[in-house]
C-alpha cells in the first residue's frame, strides 16, 4: 500500500470517528450536539435581571434617526400610529412613572392598551426590538442601535429625558421608572423560579361558578343592515394586523358573524418557488414582499398597481425605491432601500415593464 493511500485512509477514518462522536448520545443516529458557537448565536435573550444584555449604548437622538428610517412606517414618528400595529406609546402619565402602576389599565372605558401601558420590564423592550425588529429585517440592528431605539421609545413615554443615553450600565436604573413595573404578577407560574419570586403553583385552580354567577350578556338591539356600511367598510379603514380590528361592515351582521368574519384578512405575499425573473428573487431578498404582494394590497400597494401607475418610468421608480416616502399610496411611509444600485435598477425595470410574473 502506498504511503499516500495510508495517509488518506487514516484521515478518512479519523473523520468518520469524529463524526460518530458528534452524534447525539440521547438520540443515536439523529443529529449532533450543538457547538458552543451555535448555541451562542441563538442564546440572545435578555432576562429581567439583565443577564444576557450585551455591552453598548445609544442616545435618544440617535434612536430618533433610526426610528424614522426603520420604525416609523409601521409605528408612526411618535409611536402612536394605529394604522398597521397597535400603538406603542400613550396612556401613561408621570404619576404612573412615580407609582409603577398604570391607572388607565383599570379603566373599562379606556379605548386601547399600548405597549408602554402593559410592559413591566425594560428588558422586554430591548429583547424584542433586538430579536424581531424591524419587521422587514429582524435581527439586523446592532446592539448600540437597539439601545438607541429603546432610548427613543422610552423618551416618547417620558421615562427618560430627550438628552438621555441608554447603556448596559444604567438600564437597571431606567427599570425603576417603567410606568407598569409594579403591575406584573408571578401568580400565573410562568415565572416559577425562586430568583424571580415565582410560585410553583400553576394557574389551574379555577373552579366553575355555581351560584351568584354573572349573567351572560343578552344583545337586545343591533345596527340595521342598511346603516352598517354608511361610512364604508370599517375593516378596510383599520390596520391589517394587531389586537383591534374594524368590523367587516360590507355584509349584514348576521352573515358576518355566521361566517366568523370580523375584519378583512391581510393577503400575505407568497414567495416564489420557481424564480423566472431575477427581479422576483431580489424583491424577496430585500424584504419588499413583506409589505407588497403581486395582486393585492398588504401594507403598501400591489406590484401590479405600481406597474400600472408608473409604466415605463424606470428612473422615477429607481429614485422612489432608494429614498422611500409617503403620501402617494397612503400615509404609511415606505422606508429607504439600502440595496445595491444594480439590484434597485433590476427591480425598477421589472415594475416599469409591467411586473410580469
Amino acid at each position: 500500500m502506498s504511503k499516500f493511500r495510508k495517509v488518506f485512509l487514516t484521515t478518512a477514518l479519523l473523520a468518520v470517528a469524529g463524526f460518530a462522536s458528534a452524534q447525539s448520545t440521547a438520540y443515536p443516529g439523529v443529529g449532533r450536539p450543538a457547538t458552543a458557537k451555535e448555541v451562542a448565536a441563538w442564546d440572545i435573550d435578555v432576562r429581567p435581571d439583565f443577564k444576557g444584555l450585551p455591552a453598548g449604548s445609544g442616545s435618544v437622538a440617535q434612536g430618533q434617526d433610526l426610528w424614522e428610517a426603520k420604525c416609523a412606517h409601521c409605528h408612526g414618528v411618535f409611536g402612536e400610529s394605529n394604522e398597521v400595529f397597535s400603538p406603542l406609546v400613550g396612556g401613561t402619565t408621570k404619576d404612573d412613572i412615580k407609582n409603577g402602576n398604570v391607572a388607565n389599565l383599570k379603566r373599562a372605558d379606556f379605548p386601547g392598551r399600548t405597549t408602554m401601558m402593559k410592559v413591566a420590564t425594560v428588558s422586554t423592550l430591548w429583547d424584542y426590538i433586538n430579536r424581531a425588529m424591524p419587521w422587514t429585517s429582524p435581527k439586523s440592528l446592532k446592539p448600540d442601535e437597539v439601545y438607541a431605539v429603546t432610548a427613543y421609545m422610552l423618551s416618547l413615554a417620558d421615562v427618560v429625558p430627550e438628552n438621555f443615553v441608554l447603556t448596559d450600565k444604567n438600564i437597571a436604573e431606567v427599570q425603576k421608572r417603567m410606568p407598569n413595573r409594579n403591575g406584573m404578577t408571578t401568580k400565573h407560574a410562568m415565572w416559577a423560579g425562586k430568583e424571580f419570586n415565582g410560585t410553583p403553583k400553576a394557574d389551574t385552580a379555577n373552579v366553575a361558578c355555581m351560584k351568584d354567577c354573572v349573567p351572560e350578556a343578552n344583545v337586545a338591539s343591533m345596527l340595521p343592515d342598511y346603516a352598517r356600511n354608511a361610512h364604508g367598510n370599517l375593516a378596510d379603514q383599520n390596520r391589517l394586523v394587531g389586537q383591534q380590528h374594524g368590523a367587516n361592515t360590507a355584509m349584514p351582521e348576521s352573515k358576518s358573524a355566521a361566517a366568523g368574519i370580523t375584519a378583512a384578512a391581510p393577503v400575505a405575499a407568497k414567495p416564489a418557488v420557481k424564480v423566472v425573473d431575477p427581479a422576483l428573487a431580489l424583491l424577496a431578498k430585500h424584504n419588499c414582499t413583506a409589505c407588497h404582494a403581486q395582486n393585492s394590497k398588504v401594507v403598501g400597494p400591489s406590484f401590479n398597481d405600481i406597474a400600472k401607475k408608473y409604466l415605463g418610468k424606470n428612473d422615477y421608480l429607481v429614485g422612489k425605491i432608494k429614498v422611500g416616502g409617503s403620501g402617494v399610496w397612503g400615509p404609511i411611509p415606505m422606508p429607504m432601500q439600502n440595496a445595491p444600485d444594480a439590484d434597485i435598477k433590476t427591480m425598477a425595470n421589472w415594475l416599469a415593464a409591467g411586473a410580469a410574473k
